[in-house]
């Protein structure tokens, strides 16, 4: 069964596999970004956390009786760190974008999405009437306000973007936080890779811009990539986290989150908070021998170097995985056009970055 699709697959070089990679090659693919998924300190501090209570595992939903006191140290302080009214922890990146969008677009209301928007939220969208979603131009602020006086509905509009996307690594435009607050618009922003990387306070895109909550915003974020642990919240007013835990069915319908991953990522945003002048001035060093060396100025730390065919990407690879390093090789349907996807990691050498882009920079 699926043999001639897997063959076709396989034929476009675009087939995935599993692979387990060598420990000792410089890990530049992987969305550790302040390598914490290797800081063994904090992981024997959650799991401290976690054998001061009387259970190990959450045993239910948040809504029967899964929901503990690490779930809402945890949540107070995300809140707290990003000044938002509320907090709920849910188990990943995919089910916070499945609860938030099949959730808070009710009957009569519109869906305004990016069209680069991640996976889960493009197909939470499938859930919906298709009269309710209108998908506009990537970043393109001007095509979302055409779009949305064109519109006429008698509900809420809602508007989705991602603070950092994961592929291209830009940020989204300030224009959409303005013009979401000018027409009192709903606006679902995915931090999964701009939380722990941008901002003054390394809190992501809402930090960067120094944008304070509003009753109209929601964010998102996820714990498997700067904080180095498992797991996704959503940040929003009290009235907005009530309706969802009485309606986002991938909040009720789904075991609470694992209890040690809650710890852990509550141990990474201590870290963060306590460490964001060293680690900016890592960040900022990193992105300073991309620069340097291939030329690209970024403020986030997913470098993509577009090259544009699947079977090259492959051996641009294998080739930096020879000299001990390992980078993305990201093909269709994640990408129109094949790329390298290089993560100037801050636990990555300044050496080893310049040499990995030297690499790259005679291979592309």
């Amino acid at each position: 069964m699926y043999f001639k699709e897997l063959n076709s697959i396989k034929k476009s070089n675009r087939l995935r596999t599993r692979k387990i990679y060598d420990q000792n090659l410089i890990d530049l693919a992987s969305n550790d970004y302040l390598g914490l998924a290797s800081n063994k300190e904090l992981f024997q501090n959650a799991y401290k956390r976690v054998l001061q209570e009387q259970y190990t595992s959450p045993k239910a939903s948040m809504l029967v009786n899964g929901y503990s006191l690490i779930h809402k140290e945890f949540e107070d302080a995300l809140k707290k760190a990003n000044n938002f009214e509320d907090a709920l922890v849910v188990g990943s990146g995919f089910l916070a974008n499945i609860s938030l969008i099949e959730a808070l677009v009710r009957k009569g209301d519109v869906l305004f999405i990016d069209e680069e928007y991640h996976a889960s939220g493009m197909l939470a969208t499938k859930l919906l009437n298709e009269k309710q979603v209108i998908v506009f131009k990537h970043n393109d602020y001007k095509d979302l306000q055409i779009k949305f006086k064109n519109t006429e509905n008698k509900g809420r509009k809602i508007i989705a973007i991602e603070g950092v996307y994961s592929m291209q690594g830009d940020l989204a435009p300030k224009q959409i936080f303005d013009f979401a607050n000018e027409e009192n618009a709903l606006l679902i922003v995915d931090e999964a890779h701009s939380s722990g990387v941008i901002g003054d306070n390394l809190l992501g895109i809402f930090d960067f811009y120094k944008i304070k909550p509003k009753k109209n915003h929601i964010k998102m974020g996820t714990l498997g990539k700067a904080y180095g642990s498992y797991g996704a919240y959503i940040l929003a007013s009290a009235n907005i986290i009530e309706f969802l835990l009485n309606r986002a069915k991938a909040v009720i319908y789904t075991t609470a989150p694992s209890l040690f991953d809650m710890a852990l990522g509550h141990e990474s945003l201590k870290y963060i908070l306590e460490n964001k002048e060293k680690l900016k001035e890592k960040i900022s060093a990193n992105l300073q021998v991309i620069n340097d060396n291939l030329g690209i100025s970024s403020h986030s730390l997913i470098i993509p170097i577009e090259i544009g065919n699947n079977k090259k990407v492959l051996e641009i690879q294998d080739i930096l995985k020879q000299k001990g390093f390992l980078v993305g090789a990201i093909r269709q349907p994640t990408v129109k056009n094949a790329i390298i996807r290089l993560i100037a990691k801050v636990d990555v050498s300044s050496k080893d970055l310049a040499k990995t882009c030297s690499i790259l920079e005679e291979l592309r």
